[in-house]
């Protein structure tokens, strides 16, 4: 349950860091971060799948690459969808997914999976 807890704290760092790092991309403040990486794992586990299963034809026709698009999407949407936590476009969303992803990788790989 700590590992969890810990987890989070570190992708709403990761939220944090994204917004300095991609212009278009706000976070109000490190509760609104706290609760926007709450509602994107939340989405990533409950809605992402369905989209990928109804996507499949797409994904393989471009080897996978249309993920990035769902991913992106789905931050997007969070993002239009919580107050304190925006998104300006689809493309911003893209790219910031995916500095989102690699962030908070590098994060738990240093401080979760260091402490096995």
């Amino acid at each position: 349950m700590f590992k969890l807890l810990v987890v989070w704290v570190l992708n709403a760092v990761a939220l944090m860091a994204v917004t300095y790092l991609v212009p278009g991309i706000h976070v109000a403040n490190f509760k609104a971060a706290l609760v926007a990486a709450l509602v994107i794992g939340l989405v990533n586990v409950l809605i992402k799948p369905l989209l990928v299963l109804l996507t499949l034809p797409i994904t393989l026709l471009t080897l996978g690459l249309f993920i990035l698009v769902i991913n992106g999407l789905l931050f997007w949407a969070v993002g239009n969808y919580l107050q304190g936590f925006s998104v300006s476009s689809i493309l911003i969303g893209v790219i910031g997914a995916l500095a989102y992803s690699v962030i908070s990788g590098v994060l738990s790989a240093i401080v979760v999976d260091g402490k096995d």
